[in-house]
């Protein structure tokens, strides 16, 4: 049985940082890539970040552009977000997921596990 565990979700202030965590077991991480998805109140759930199955290949929304980081730890069966300059709009709760394809991609169709999500708020 596949399972996904996020973790490192808080309360944090505009400006500062967090750094999400994904852990993975039930099936060989290696072999798939991994997504990170939010959901706010209210709101649709909407693509955040994806990263390749080696690492090589990445994909973000345009309003978390250089200001988060996918990456990932095929060792340690580990996907991480890392977000920098939080701003109150990237208040949601934020979900992992595994993607059996072949490239990074934005398309929600394209996971089929998920995680329970971790909450993250940004306080003006």
């Amino acid at each position: 049985q596949v399972q996904l565990v996020e973790s490192g979700g808080g309360l944090v202030q505009t400006g500062g940082s967090l750094r999400l965590s994904c852990a993975v077991s039930g099936r060989t991480f290696s072999t798939y890539g991994m997504g990170w998805f939010r959901q706010a109140p209210g709101k649709e759930r909407e693509f955040v970040a994806a990263i390749s199955r080696s690492g090589r290949s990445t994909a973000y929304a345009d309003s978390v552009k250089g200001r988060f980081t996918i990456s990932r730890d095929n060792a340690k069966n580990t996907v991480y977000l890392q977000m920098n300059s939080l701003k109150p709009e990237d208040t949601a709760v934020y979900y992992c997921a595994t993607n059996p394809g072949l490239v990074a991609t934005a398309t929600p169709r394209s996971y089929d596990h998920w995680g329970q999500g971790t909450q993250v708020s940004v306080s003006s």
